[in-house]
């Protein structure tokens, strides 16, 4: 098996040609997985996946298997993703790929951390899952009905999630990848977006319900399309529901919702960063204490690393978004609502839709126990960094579009909900 599932969903063959049409690259972790400083493959693993595994093993909890979908529905529940996170994907780039087309999409769900793949038919479910120190760690549960089925855990999946676009850690990818000709000799073309990416390059192989007719993008398209990055794309079909497209037995919803689409996109990479900016504070820090040398050494590395992860944290090169957008199936609502509330009631999970992703400009994933895991000198720069942007002491042109509004309302969420927030945090931005 060559690939496997991609928290996104398009996951790429080994002869897949990617280009980034965004050009935006940035650091990657160099070292081995299997660092004694990080230990992927045999280091102690506290992600809800494994969570989950033990509990089933131990019956403390049941996976109910139903026949058109397996432990799909009930995998969702015990892991706590929302079927209205529901995205379909029809691009042939899976192990799967004999059993994925326009008329059986594969089926992504997703919540902060974890993430389900779903192919109608499928010999496995697929689960990745985000331990606060082991990185993205992937599983498969075997679509047969058993009493107290296995997930088990299977590193192929690193043939495409340990790449130079995942920074070099085990991570996710969310691709646009172009139709397919019919012709068995052609290649598979797609490329990395995430929230910083074009609309007009995004979606391409997947279905997207949502965007009003205005929005020029690469999805809801069946047929290859001729496609030259940076020129103007021809108008996209329009979908409300996926209703008369595919048979959707064993669908969950009708939907592939866009907003739901867009909140993907920005935590593949935001969690990648968080992976590799913990990696490397770790491994600077074994390496020293082993050369007997202060770990001091390596801050100017870890500071540019932090200036890289805030940036993408805080949104500062976000693509704009059109008006009109919205969520088909539900998941916008369901996603605003979530906390932690500062005394205002206002959450970084809340959605803006006009113009920009979110309401206040700073990723949820702080609040994951990745980046609560993260070692104190790694957490200290990229606290500092955050504060040098939402204090105004960043100057830079690239800073301006986050406006004194916006600094201030994130400032005060994070007081009031980040227990860990440094001293400094209390002043005032301007």
């Amino acid at each position: 098996m060559k690939v496997w599932l991609c928290l996104g969903a398009v996951v790429l063959l080994a002869a897949l040609a990617t280009t980034t049409v965004t050009g935006q690259r940035g650091g990657v972790f160099r070292e081995s997985r299997d660092h004694p400083a990080i230990r992927y493959s045999d280091g102690p693993r506290h992600d809800a996946v494994t969570a989950l595994d033990r509990a089933v093993q131990a019956g403390e909890v049941a996976l109910v298997f139903e026949p058109t979908s397996g432990y799909l529905h009930s995998v969702l529940e015990a892991l706590d993703v929302p079927v209205e996170s529901q995205l379909t994907v029809f691009s042939k780039t899976s192990f799967q790929a004999h059993r994925i087309n326009p008329e059986n999409p594969r089926a992504i769900y997703f919540n902060d951390t974890v993430a389900v793949g779903w192919v109608r038919g499928g010999d496995v479910l697929e689960v990745a899952s985000l331990d606060p120190t082991q990185g993205v760690l992937f599983f498969s549960i075997d679509q047969q009905p058993t009493d107290r089925p296995q997930i088990r855990r299977n590193d192929q999946c690193l043939a495409c999630h340990l790449s130079w676009d995942t920074l070099g850690v085990p991570g996710l990818l969310t691709f646009s990848t172009l139709p397919m000709p019919d012709d068995p000799n052609a290649y598979a073309v797609g490329w990395v977006t995430d929230h910083r990416s074009p609309l007009q390059e995004r979606w391409g192989s997947w279905y997207v319900t949502g965007a009003p007719p205005s929005v020029r993008h690469l999805g809801n398209t069946t047929e290859p399309i001729e496609y030259v990055p940076g020129a103007s794309t021809d108008p996209t079909p329009a979908l409300d529901t996926l209703e008369g497209l595919f048979d959707l037995r064993g669908y969950p919803t009708p939907y592939s919702d866009l907003v739901a689409l867009l909140v993907l996109e920005h935590r593949t990479h935001m969690t990648n960063l968080l992976i590799r900016m913990g990696w490397e504070t770790r491994v600077a820090d074994y390496e020293a204490a082993r050369a007997g040398r202060p770990p001091a050494d390596q801050a100017a590395a870890i500071r540019d690393t932090a200036v890289e992860l805030v940036d993408y944290l805080l949104f500062v090169d976000e693509a704009p978004l059109p008006p009109g957008i919205r969520s088909t199936s539900g998941f916008g609502d369901q996603f605003s609502a979530q906390g932690p509330f500062d005394s205002r009631d206002r959450s970084l999970h809340q959605l803006d839709l006009d113009g920009r992703l979110l309401r206040y400009p700073c990723s949820f994933l702080i609040y994951t126990d990745a980046f609560d895991a993260l070692p104190e000198r790694a957490k200290d720069a990229v606290y500092r960094r955050m504060w040098d942007v939402l204090s105004g002491q960043a100057t830079d042109d690239r800073y301006t579009r986050l406006t004194l509004d916006d600094r201030r309302a994130v400032v005060e969420i994070l007081r009031d909900t980040k227990p860990d927030l440094p001293a400094y945090f209390q002043a005032a931005p301007d």
